[in-house]
């Protein structure tokens, strides 16, 4: 037994790392059965410990996560997919093209402060912009407190603050949409060319998927970079305190609105209201009412997962007092 790092994840099979060497591996039996759900599955970042034999090692435990990245799977199934497992430092990449939006920024803030990582936003593309500073003061609006790195990789502007970052963040994790310049920025970080990269679309500056899975990297000098393939949806999971940090100015004002209980939507002397951006607060509401009705799909599904329980152990009991009255 070895303990081991994962470092991708394809088709039910894991790539690990450990100091002997790199190699695939597949979950023992005993240990995808006992899975209730994805979630206590590996994810890339996991630390777990594995058998190496042969061509193929068996993973046989995940050791507990100190951090996670999650969002809610994509469809209508309620189920958490975990992005990233025991990262430290998340870098929110954004580019500074038509791409650019603010309210993005607050919603993967929301998640980066929930997953226990710590956030830095990263404008990147400089070189496409005519207005940089202004587009960092409106990035800067959303992200309170938080970080900021304009960054290109045809000046290299910003790369040396980020190699830094990433040798002394421990495991940093890139995430943003597709197009916005990941794997391009991983290749300046690194020095060399690892990620395939690919222009975005002439006609809506939308990118397309380069990164295909979630994979480690480790970067000369110290370090670990996860990249991870553009998400075009984002949707919360168990975010609240997220929110809470993501927009730490609402809880502030707060204090000063007429009505303790203040929603903060119409009720009258409300502080909030009459500080804060128009849009800013919308999107504040729209978080809050995402991860409440999130919160009563997942009651509803514990509540059908329980039923099932239920019956299936009633079942066992009937089985067993008809074989006993045989």
């Amino acid at each position: 037994m070895v303990r081991a790092r994962v470092s991708e994840e394809n088709r039910g099979l894991y790539k690990i790392i450990s100091e002997r060497r790199e190699e695939w591996a597949e979950l023992r039996g005993k240990l995808r059965h006992a899975a209730a759900s994805r979630e206590m599955l590996p994810a890339v970042g996991d630390w777990v410990l594995a058998e190496e034999h042969g061509e193929r090692s068996t993973i046989h435990f995940v050791f507990a996560r100190r951090s996670k990245f999650s969002r809610k799977s994509a469809g209508k199934k309620t189920e958490e997919q975990i992005v990233a497992a025991n990262v430290d430092t998340v870098l929110l990449v954004s580019s500074l093209n038509r791409e650019f939006n603010a309210r993005r920024i607050e919603r993967y803030l929301t998640l980066a402060w929930e997953s226990g990582a710590r956030p830095v936003v990263v404008l990147n593309k400089a070189d496409l912009c005519e207005n940089v500073a202004e587009v960092r003061a409106a990035a800067e609006e959303a992200a309170m407190g938080v970080r900021t790195v304009v960054a290109s990789v045809v000046t290299g502007e910003g790369i040396d603050e980020l190699r830094e970052m990433v040798r002394t963040g421990g495991t940093t994790a890139l995430l943003g949409s597709s197009g916005v310049g990941k794997s391009s920025l991983i290749n300046a970080i690194l020095g060399y060319e690892v990620q395939p990269t690919n222009e975005v679309r002439e006609g809506d500056d939308r990118g397309r998927h380069t990164t295909t899975s979630r994979q480690l990297i480790v970067a000369p000098g110290g370090g670990v970079l996860l990249d991870t393939p553009g998400m075009r949806e984002l949707q919360l999971w168990d975010a609240s305190e997220g929110i809470s940090r993501a927009f730490a100015d609402v809880q502030e004002l707060a204090q000063q609105c007429k009505f303790r209980n203040c929603s903060h939507k119409d009720e009258p002397d409300c502080a909030v209201r009459e500080a804060m951006d128009e849009e800013r607060l919308a999107n504040y509401h729209k978080l809050q009412r995402e991860e409440e009705f999130l919160e009563s799909k997942q009651d509803d599904a514990l509540r059908s997962q329980r039923t099932k329980e239920l019956r299936k152990m009633m079942k066992g009991v009937n089985r067993f007092y008809r074989e006993r009255g045989r």
